[in-house]
């Protein structure tokens, strides 16, 4: 199966003073702020980074949620939080912390398919960094 997604962003003026505004063919982003500001301090909007983060953090729930399901479990829960790094010009890390209720689930096989979900997700796949995870178990 191929799936094409897409977004657009508009910019108007100097890297530091100007101003852009992000948009996603579902709307769900619909010319959202974005700035040096949201990116680099604490302005209003959101930035590139954060929305790497959340595209990583639900890449790799769905996908644990596809593994868990191929053993023959349900999760309860999968609160997955991402921490992208910007160092340097760069993405440096991706950070995911998973806590996870999955009723009758033993450790070494949710550490399996954590490791799994981890490698395999498309965004984890795109990535050219370090990954980690620091998953629970509940």
């Amino acid at each position: 199966m191929k799936i094409t997604r897409n977004a657009s962003a508009h910019w108007a003026g100097t890297g530091k003073d100007g101003k852009g505004t992000l948009t996603t063919a579902s709307t769900v982003l619909n010319q959202t702020q974005y700035s040096f500001n949201t990116r680099f301090a604490d302005g209003v909007g959101t930035n590139p980074e954060e929305l790497v983060a959340a595209a990583h953090a639900g890449c790799f729930a769905m996908q644990l949620a596809f593994n868990i399901q191929q053993a023959g479990f349900a999760a309860d829960s999968l609160d997955v939080k991402c921490d992208i790094t910007l160092e340097d010009g760069g993405i440096t890390s991706s950070k995911l912390t998973l806590n996870a209720a999955v009723p009758g689930l033993d450790k070494a096989k949710f550490d399996e398919l954590v490791d799994h979900a981890e490698h395999n997700c498309p965004i984890s796949k795109l990535f050219n960094t370090t990954i980690s995870v620091d998953a629970t178990l509940a």
